[in-house]
């Protein structure tokens, strides 16, 4: 595994290049529904700001997702074989593009391991970043999916997003403050597979929000799943489209929550991983 990964997260439900989604989260309750994520309980001070940051985002997606084509859920009358979580010891890959593996077996293996590492990236804090963004975008995305999908996030990641979030116009938190936005996948998901296309569940957790003083979106952590679609292109897996659904979320424990500066300094020194299926 190597350690230099971009890192994202979120929850929600909505679309991107036809059938999915990207935004990072804030919480608000422990319940199940959409829109509902988990955190460790602390202070309420800055409860009803949270709210509001987490309407803008769920909004900004919305108009991210806008879209004429017809979502589609690959239709199967089997349900998917459970297979354990535990990772088969293959490396995945052997290569890097603007930090995202690249090079997937074309296998079901392969698929597993691209829809995890994809998954890292397309909900990162990076993707808030408009030169990031790009890069993002066009390493995994499928060709013919990449203008369109630039130019619904360059709308909906816009200066008053931006400005809600507490980020400037290049992403970037104001001095003082660390946004942070990671995503760790727990495990993987065939719901079907072929050579030419496949879909991939991947379970997540992580942590987002804007640690230090003074901070209206404090750091928080969240549950949720990445449903990918992915095409065979260009000699490797590409995503055509991707959605995001709330859970399944554990039991909260009573853990203390850690201060802002003990959050930005793991997100400063403690690395990634290139994620293997």
């Amino acid at each position: 595994m190597s350690n230099d990964d971009q890192y994202g997260g979120g929850a929600g439900h909505g679309e991107v290049g036809g059938t999915g989604q990207t935004r990072t989260r804030l919480p608000e309750s422990p319940s199940d529904p959409y829109g509902s994520p988990r955190r460790t309980p602390r202070a309420s001070r800055g409860l009803v700001t949270v709210v509001g940051v987490v309407v803008l985002l769920i909004a900004a997606i919305a108009f991210a997702n806008q879209s004429s084509d017809t979502p589609t859920t690959p239709a199967s009358n089997k349900p998917p074989a459970t297979t354990p979580t535990s990772a088969t010891g293959v490396p995945p890959v052997t290569d890097k593009s603007a930090g995202i593996p690249k090079g997937f077996a074309r296998s079901e293996q392969g698929a597993q391991s691209a829809a995890a590492n994809y998954s890292v990236a397309l909900v990162s804090a990076e993707i808030l970043k408009p030169q990031a963004r790009r890069q993002i975008v066009r390493q995994v995305f499928v060709t013919d999916k990449v203008s369109e999908l630039e130019a619904r996030l360059d709308q909906a990641y816009g200066k008053a997003f931006l400005d809600q979030a507490g980020l400037d116009a290049n992403g970037n938190a104001v001095r003082g403050l660390t946004y942070i936005s990671r995503t760790v996948p727990v495990g993987t998901k065939t719901v079907n597979y072929s050579e030419a296309t496949t879909t991939i569940e991947v379970w997540c957790t992580g942590v987002f929000g804007t640690a230090g003083i003074g901070s209206n979106n404090p750091v928080s952590n969240d549950w949720f799943t990445m449903i990918l679609t992915l095409r065979w292109a260009e000699n490797d897996w590409k995503v055509e489209s991707f959605a995001q659904k709330d859970g399944p979320a554990p039991v909260n424990t009573d853990r203390l929550a850690s201060t802002a500066e003990e959050i930005s300094k793991a997100a400063a020194e403690f690395g990634g991983f290139t994620y293997a299926r």
